[in-house]
Order: structure tokens, then C-alpha cells, then sequence
């Protein structure tokens, strides 16, 4: 007698589906990740943009927060400033740090 016993397909199928559920769920898995690297690409871009052209950048994004903290250093001839920039949803924020001589 040739083939398979109903018994080994069975098995070989609920292993199959094993595999395949697992390889679903890394690729979702990094898909999210995938996203969410680009997402922050794109707002350090944007920070970036912010930075070089402070006046013109928030009226041309509605969607995202954006503001500057100016903060001392230890040495009085450097100033501290903080651009951020947060997306009204979703709660995702980049700051991006600089420098400046007083």
C-alpha cells in the first residue's frame, strides 16, 4: 500500500499552519517596525527643517507641535536650544538639540 495515513497529513498540516502563522506574525511584526522607523525619519526631517527655518514651519504642518526651548549651559557664551516636533495624534516627538554662541 502507497501514501499517507490520514494521521500524517494531519500532522504535517497542523505543522505547516504552525510555520506559516509564525512567518505571518514576524512579518507583521516588522512591517510596525518598518513604519514606525519612517514615521521617525520623517519627523526628524521635519525637526530638521524646523531648525534651519524656524518662521515658516508650523503654518505648513497643521498636523504637528512644534516648539523651541531655549535653555542656559554651563558656559554663559552657549545657549541651548530644543526643537521638537509631536504629531497632534499619535503622541510621537523628536527633539533635536543645537548649539548657538550667544
Amino acid at each position: 500500500m502507497k501514501g499517507f495515513t490520514l494521521l500524517e497529513v494531519m500532522v504535517s498540516l497542523a505543522i505547516m499552519a504552525c510555520v506559516i502563522l509564525t512567518v505571518l506574525g514576524a512579518v507583521n511584526y516588522h512591517l510596525g517596525i518598518v513604519a514606525s522607523e519612517r514615521d521617525s525619519t520623517a519627523l526628524t526631517l521635519l525637526a530638521r527643517n524646523y531648525m534651519l527655518d524656524e518662521e515658516g514651519f508650523p503654518k505648513a504642518h497643521s498636523e504637528l507641535i512644534c516648539t523651541i526651548e531655549v535653555l542656559p549651559t554651563d558656559y554663559s557664551f552657549l545657549q541651548k536650544k530644543v526643537y521638537k516636533v509631536k504629531r497632534v495624534r499619535g503622541g510621537r516627538e523628536v527633539a533635536l538639540v543645537r548649539y548657538l554662541q550667544k
